[in-house]
C-alpha cells in the first residue's frame, strides 16, 4: 500500500475504505459512464490494448514513484498497474467509480478531484490522465493544478482521442470537449508549464474502422445516433470474432514495441504524451 497521507494529509478514510476529503469538484462524466465501463473492461480489446500501450510508455519513462490515476474511473488501470509491479493509487471522484474500485480490491482509492484532494505542492512523483482530459472544459487551469501538485522530478502520463475530424456521437455521449492532435496536446502541455518528452499516436488501425462506423454515420445522421451510448460501447467493445482476433493482436504488439523503443507511432485514433513539469 502507498502511505496516501504523505501526499494528501488532510484526508481521512471513509466507512468504505476510500480515502476521502472534504469537498468534491463536478464532473463533465455520462451518469451511467462508470456501470457502462465496468461491464465491459475486462473483456474488451480497447482496454486492453492501452493498458498495453499504458505499460510500454512507463517501462520506457518509469515513473519515480507512486503514480495516482487521476480521473481513473472503476479502477481498471489502476490494478493492472499494480499487477505489473507499479504502485498506483486511483484518484476519482465519482461516488460509482470508487464503489467499483473497492470491489475489485484497489487498497488505495481517494474520493476527490484532483483539486479538492489537497495534495502538497509538488508532492505527486507520477501522474496519469488516461482519457480525462477531453472530459475537462477548463483543461488549461486543470493543468496548472497538475504542474502545480507534480514534483518537479516527477512524470505525467497522458492519453486522449485523436483527430476533430474522427468527432462523432460517441464523443457527444461521453460527454467529450475535443479531440487533440500531436501538435495540439503539445500545446496544451506547454501552455501549462509542462514539458513534454515524448509522445506518438497509437490505435492506428481504429482510424477506418472509427470513421466509417461512428463519423460517417453522425455526419449523415444515420444508425448509431439513434442507440444510447451504453448499447454502443457493449457493441463495439465485444471481444474481436476468431478470424480477426490474431492480426489485431499483431498490430497492437507492434504498436507497443514501438512505443517500448521509444519510437513515435505517426498515425492513430489516439495520443499519447509524456511530459514533466
Amino acid at each position: 500500500m502507498v502511505d496516501v497521507l504523505k501526499y494528501a494529509p488532510g484526508l481521512h478514510r471513509g466507512d468504505g475504505g476510500a480515502w476521502l476529503s472534504g469537498s468534491m469538484e463536478a464532473v463533465s462524466f455520462p451518469s451511467t459512464g462508470h456501470s457502462g465501463c465496468y461491464e465491459l473492461e475486462d473483456a474488451s480489446f480497447w482496454f486492453r490494448h492501452r493498458d498495453g500501450i499504458l505499460l510500454a510508455a512507463l517501462h520506457a519513462f518509469p515513473p519515480p514513484g507512486p503514480l495516482f490515476d487521476v480521473g481513473g474511473g472503476n479502477g481498471y488501470v489502476t490494478r493492472t498497474l499494480r499487477d505489473a509491479g507499479y504502485d498506483a493509487v486511483l484518484v476519482e471522484p465519482g461516488p460509482e467509480g470508487v464503489h467499483n474500485a473497492r470491489a475489485r480490491g484497489l487498497p488505495d482509492v481517494i474520493w476527490s478531484g484532483l483539486e479538492s484532494a489537497g495534495f502538497a505542492a509538488g508532492a505527486l512523483p507520477a501522474i496519469g490522465l488516461f482519457d480525462v482530459l477531453e472530459h475537462v472544459r477548463k483543461e488549461d487551469a486543470f493543468l496548472e493544478t497538475v504542474r502545480r501538485v507534480l514534483h518537479p522530478e516527477g512524470r505525467l502520463y497522458v492519453t486522449v482521442p485523436a483527430h476533430a475530424w474522427l468527432w462523432s456521437d460517441a464523443d457527444i455521449g461521453a460527454q467529450h470537449h475535443r479531440r487533440y492532435t500531436l501538435a495540439s496536446l503539445r500545446s496544451t502541455l506547454d501552455r501549462a508549464g509542462l514539458r513534454v518528452e515524448y509522445s506518438s499516436y497509437f490505435f492506428s488501425f481504429l482510424i477506418v474502422p472509427i470513421l466509417t462506423l461512428r463519423t460517417l454515420p453522425h455526419l449523415l445522421r444515420r444508425g448509431p445516433a439513434r442507440r444510447s451510448l451504453q448499447e454502443r460501447a457493449l457493441r463495439e467493445h465485444q471481444p474481436p470474432g476468431r478470424l480477426i482476433r490474431a492480426p489485431l493482436q499483431a498490430l497492437a504488439n507492434l504498436e507497443s514495441a514501438a512505443i517500448r523503443r521509444r519510437r513515435q507511432i505517426p498515425m492513430g485514433a489516439s495520443c499519447l504524451a509524456v511530459a514533466r513539469a
